[in-house]
């Protein structure tokens, strides 16, 4: 039994979506018929504005780890969402139909992608959404808000002490410097030459165009984004270098505490992550968008590099009769 939209979603119904044929390069991406899915007591069944692209769905593509994901090819991408809650599961109380929301699903782990016109997810990884942001573009928040929201909560308190981010201009690094800053750190950013505009604009008061401008022992803590495991250097000795990036970890030295960050699902801080959003105290950025029959050439951009903002995933439009099948 489902409260909200009480229209029923047998076997007949279909929704297209973005699957991963098979490992390999991003000409396995094909957009493909799946059953519309039925969401359970403890679930909601959401109407898929966007996705955002990172570059976990690039190493889920690919097959990086593979040994160590729940499904495989083919299976639904993707990783973050933005949409419309259409259907409440029974046990859900505290959302209804019509309900701007965002969410992340560890898409290896839970084997539920979210490339989809239709997701249904566990309301426990959902949250609201922004509303002073387009829903499309609050679907660049989800992953990065909560990579950086839980490495920052690694690093221990601020008390003014230093932070460096490497890859302060990128989506992870962009909203760890703003929630940094807003939490009292004196925020230090790193970036490639041209981002300097970008990376004062997230709030870090000094900048540097490389890790070779770096001083030595500049931070109390380091935030690698970007996998460069010989930053440790810029840690001061008895610091902390944090990494979310696990294939690339210093060894430990002077007495540097090293702690690799996984992402974590989690509705009420993406919740709390849309307050800051609505209250101009986070900003995301959006670069471009692309169909999902476009997913190959959208994943070959974000491969390349250099891309500023996040990529967004767009799928087709769901016309009243698909709505009302």
């Amino acid at each position: 039994m489902v409260a909200g939209d009480q229209r029923p979603f047998g076997k007949e119904n279909r929704v297209r979506a973005l699957v991963i044929t098979g490992y390999g390069e991003p000409g396995v991406l094909a957009v493909q018929e799946r059953p519309r899915p039925v969401p359970a007591a403890d679930e909601v069944l959401v109407e898929v504005a966007a996705v955002g692209l990172n570059p976990v769905d690039i190493q889920t593509r690919a097959g990086i780890g593979a040994e160590h994901h729940r499904v495989h090819p083919p299976m639904v991408a993707g990783w973050d969402v933005s949409g419309v809650v259409r259907v409440v599961g029974a046990g859900v109380h505290d959302l209804r139909a019509g309900d701007p929301v965002i969410a992340m699903s560890a898409q290896p782990a839970t084997g539920v992608g979210t490339a989809a016109q239709f997701v249904a997810l566990k309301r426990d990884i959902v949250g609201h959404a922004p509303v002073s942001l387009p829903l499309p573009h609050a679907a660049a928040l989800p992953l990065a808000g909560l990579t950086a929201e839980q490495a920052l909560g690694k690093a221990g308190p601020a008390s003014g002490r230093t932070l460096l981010v490497i890859g302060a201009a990128g989506a992870v690094g962009g909203v760890a410097a703003q929630l940094a800053r807003r939490d009292g750190w004196r925020v230090l950013g790193v970036g490639r030459r041209g981002d300097t505009d970008a990376i004062r604009a997230v709030g870090a008061e000094e900048t540097f165009a490389g890790l070779h401008e770096v001083p030595a022992e500049v931070a109390d803590v380091v935030l690698d984004t970007a996998g460069v495991p010989e930053a440790i250097s810029s840690v001061r000795d008895g610091g902390v270098f944090l990494t979310i990036t696990p294939r690339a970890v210093p060894e430990a030295e002077r007495g540097v505490e090293v702690i690799v960050s996984f992402v974590e699902q989690d509705g009420p801080a993406l919740t709390r992550l849309s307050q800051l959003v609505d209250r101009e105290e986070l900003t995301v950025r959006v670069a471009r968008d692309y169909r999902f029959d476009d997913a190959a050439k959208a994943h070959e951009d974000f491969g390349a590099g250099g891309v500023r903002g996040k990529i967004l995933l767009i799928p087709p439009a769901v016309d009243d009769q698909e709505a009302l099948a």
